[in-house]
Protein backbone atom coordinates (compact mmCIF):
# COMPACT_ATOMS: atom_id res chain seq x y z
CA UNK A 1 0.00 0.00 0.00
CA UNK A 2 1.34 3.17 -0.88
CA UNK A 3 1.33 6.25 1.23
CA UNK A 4 0.13 9.96 0.21
CA UNK A 5 1.42 12.57 0.45
CA UNK A 6 -0.27 15.05 3.29
CA UNK A 7 -2.14 17.74 1.41
CA UNK A 8 -0.04 20.57 0.85
CA UNK A 9 -1.47 23.91 3.59
CA UNK A 10 -3.41 25.89 1.57
CA UNK A 11 -1.98 29.54 -0.18
CA UNK A 12 -1.55 32.30 2.74
CA UNK A 13 -4.10 34.87 2.36
CA UNK A 14 -5.78 38.01 4.78
CA UNK A 15 -8.78 35.97 5.29
CA UNK A 16 -8.05 35.85 9.04
CA UNK A 17 -9.72 38.43 10.81
CA UNK A 18 -7.70 40.99 12.64
CA UNK A 19 -9.37 39.82 15.86
CA UNK A 20 -8.16 36.20 15.07
CA UNK A 21 -4.73 36.98 14.61
CA UNK A 22 -4.98 39.07 18.00
CA UNK A 23 -6.50 35.80 19.41
CA UNK A 24 -4.39 33.34 17.91
CA UNK A 25 -1.23 36.07 19.60
CA UNK A 26 -3.27 36.12 22.66
CA UNK A 27 -3.02 31.98 22.70
CA UNK A 28 0.44 31.88 21.62
CA UNK A 29 1.70 34.85 23.74
CA UNK A 30 -0.14 33.48 27.08
CA UNK A 31 -1.85 37.05 27.75
CA UNK A 32 -4.61 37.50 29.73
CA UNK A 33 -7.03 39.89 27.76
CA UNK A 34 -7.95 40.72 24.36
CA UNK A 35 -6.73 44.54 24.81
CA UNK A 36 -3.09 43.12 26.56
CA UNK A 37 -2.57 40.99 22.84
CA UNK A 38 -4.07 43.89 20.74
CA UNK A 39 -1.97 45.94 22.52
CA UNK A 40 1.01 43.60 21.91
CA UNK A 41 0.46 43.22 18.16
CA UNK A 42 0.24 47.28 17.77
CA UNK A 43 3.93 48.06 19.04
CA UNK A 44 5.59 44.83 17.39
CA UNK A 45 4.00 44.97 14.29
CA UNK A 46 4.57 49.21 13.79
CA UNK A 47 7.98 48.34 15.48
CA UNK A 48 9.18 46.19 12.09
CA UNK A 49 7.45 48.29 9.91
CA UNK A 50 10.41 50.77 10.60
CA UNK A 51 12.42 48.13 9.77
CA UNK A 52 11.05 45.90 6.74
CA UNK A 53 11.20 47.80 3.25
CA UNK A 54 10.09 46.76 -0.27
CA UNK A 55 8.42 44.42 -2.08
CA UNK A 56 8.29 42.17 1.55
CA UNK A 57 6.99 45.04 2.92
CA UNK A 58 3.74 45.17 0.69
CA UNK A 59 3.11 41.92 0.35
CA UNK A 60 3.49 41.25 4.33
CA UNK A 61 0.74 44.53 4.39
CA UNK A 62 -1.39 42.83 2.02
CA UNK A 63 -1.40 39.17 3.76
CA UNK A 64 -2.39 40.78 7.37
CA UNK A 65 -5.36 41.67 7.95
CA UNK A 66 -6.36 45.22 7.55
CA UNK A 67 -5.87 46.55 10.94
CA UNK A 68 -2.22 44.49 11.42
CA UNK A 69 -1.72 46.25 8.03
CA UNK A 70 -2.27 49.67 8.93
CA UNK A 71 0.00 49.17 11.82
CA UNK A 72 3.05 48.26 9.93
CA UNK A 73 2.63 50.63 7.24
CA UNK A 74 1.62 53.66 9.80
CA UNK A 75 5.59 53.76 10.05
CA UNK A 76 8.34 55.31 8.21
CA UNK A 77 11.21 52.89 7.40
CA UNK A 78 14.33 54.21 9.58
CA UNK A 79 16.61 53.63 7.26
CA UNK A 80 18.99 52.31 9.69
CA UNK A 81 18.83 48.64 10.44
CA UNK A 82 18.87 47.06 13.33
CA UNK A 83 19.66 43.24 14.11
CA UNK A 84 17.04 41.37 16.00
CA UNK A 85 18.36 41.64 19.48
CA UNK A 86 18.93 45.56 18.21
CA UNK A 87 15.21 45.34 17.05
CA UNK A 88 13.90 43.72 20.30
CA UNK A 89 16.49 46.60 22.78
CA UNK A 90 15.01 49.41 20.88
CA UNK A 91 11.52 48.52 21.25
CA UNK A 92 12.06 47.41 24.77
CA UNK A 93 13.17 51.32 25.32
CA UNK A 94 10.73 52.99 23.35
CA UNK A 95 7.82 50.66 25.67
CA UNK A 96 9.55 50.91 29.11
CA UNK A 97 9.65 46.78 29.08
CA UNK A 98 12.12 44.84 29.74
CA UNK A 99 14.28 42.98 26.92
CA UNK A 100 13.29 39.49 28.58
CA UNK A 101 9.64 40.78 28.06
CA UNK A 102 10.30 42.33 24.68
CA UNK A 103 11.48 39.27 23.12
CA UNK A 104 8.35 37.31 24.75
CA UNK A 105 6.13 39.58 23.00
CA UNK A 106 7.84 39.53 19.81
CA UNK A 107 8.36 36.16 19.24
CA UNK A 108 4.70 35.94 20.18
CA UNK A 109 3.45 37.98 17.36
CA UNK A 110 5.89 37.33 14.85
CA UNK A 111 5.28 33.40 15.02
CA UNK A 112 1.68 34.36 14.38
CA UNK A 113 2.45 36.59 11.39
CA UNK A 114 5.21 34.11 9.66
CA UNK A 115 2.32 31.56 9.74
CA UNK A 116 -0.10 34.40 7.76
CA UNK A 117 2.92 35.30 5.94
CA UNK A 118 3.88 31.44 4.41
CA UNK A 119 7.18 30.08 4.13
CA UNK A 120 8.44 32.10 1.17
CA UNK A 121 7.73 35.52 2.52
CA UNK A 122 9.10 35.02 5.58
CA UNK A 123 12.17 33.70 4.27
CA UNK A 124 12.21 36.59 2.02
CA UNK A 125 11.52 39.04 5.56
CA UNK A 126 14.24 37.13 7.15
CA UNK A 127 16.96 37.08 4.30
CA UNK A 128 16.45 41.12 3.88
CA UNK A 129 16.70 42.30 7.72
CA UNK A 130 20.04 41.66 9.90
CA UNK A 131 20.87 39.30 11.53
CA UNK A 132 18.57 37.89 14.37
CA UNK A 133 15.44 37.88 13.18
CA UNK A 134 14.77 34.46 12.26
CA UNK A 135 14.69 33.56 15.91
CA UNK A 136 12.33 36.28 16.40
CA UNK A 137 9.86 34.75 13.58
CA UNK A 138 10.46 31.03 15.64
CA UNK A 139 12.59 29.79 13.01
CA UNK A 140 16.44 28.83 13.52
CA UNK A 141 19.07 31.11 13.11
CA UNK A 142 21.48 29.91 10.00
CA UNK A 143 24.20 31.03 9.44
CA UNK A 144 25.19 33.57 6.13
CA UNK A 145 27.81 32.72 4.17
CA UNK A 146 30.61 34.85 3.85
Amino acid sequence: MALLPPPAPPAPTASATFDQLVEKVRYHGVYSTHQQAHDVVRRVLEALGRQLTGDERVELAARLPREAAVFLASQIPTGRPLTGWGFVKDLAERTGSTSATTRWDTGSVLGVVARLAGDDLTTRIIEQLPDGYALLFGRAQLLRAA
